[in-house]
């Protein structure tokens, strides 16, 4: 099965883009929230809510904030490309750019019900760290990353909690 799919990505995406021994780091946050979780998700779970929540320019650039649709974020420097949607949560994927190795970045948030009046937000991210140079660099990559991802969780939180 890998090698189909390394077949497969080397017909779609440029050798140099590969990495030859991939090593996915996957970061899971969470943070619970005194609201429902159809209120969380109507606060911060818009394709381009995550401008407010995580303090960054945010722009649709194709689409109506459902499968499909683009948005650009940090004044252009990073597309995404949601890949997946339900009534509580949303994925999405950063897609290869070009003299740059693909690393096969992916995120995915979700409120999810807790009971009537309380909900947890969970934030998930997947992405190839063998591009870094060493283990030093790889963990210190995903520390970087979580304290980000989980500001930006406790600014879902007060601004669903706000309301």
């Amino acid at each position: 099965m890998n090698r189909l799919l390394a077949a497969a990505l080397a017909l779609v995406l440029p050798a140099s883009a590969l990495a030859a021994e991939p090593d996915y780091a996957v970061i899971r946050m969470s943070q619970a929230v005194d609201r429902p979780a159809a209120e969380v998700w109507k606060t911060v779970g818009g394709w381009c809510d995550l401008g407010a929540w995580m303090k960054i320019d945010c722009t649709v650039t194709k689409g109506d904030g459902g499968i499909g649709s683009v948005r650009s974020i940090a004044g252009g420097r990073v597309t995404e490309v949601m890949v997946a949607r339900t009534d509580l949560s949303y994925g999405y994927v950063q897609p290869p750019v070009e003299g740059r190795p693909y690393d096969l970045y992916h995120g995915f948030v979700e409120a999810k019900p807790v009971s009537t009046r309380t909900s947890v937000l969970e934030y998930t991210l997947m992405y190839d760290v063998s591009g870094l140079p060493d283990a030093a660099a790889r963990t210190a990559d995903q520390a970087r990353r979580r304290a980000l991802f989980e500001g930006a969780l406790r600014n879902m939180k007060a601004m669903a909690e706000a309301k």
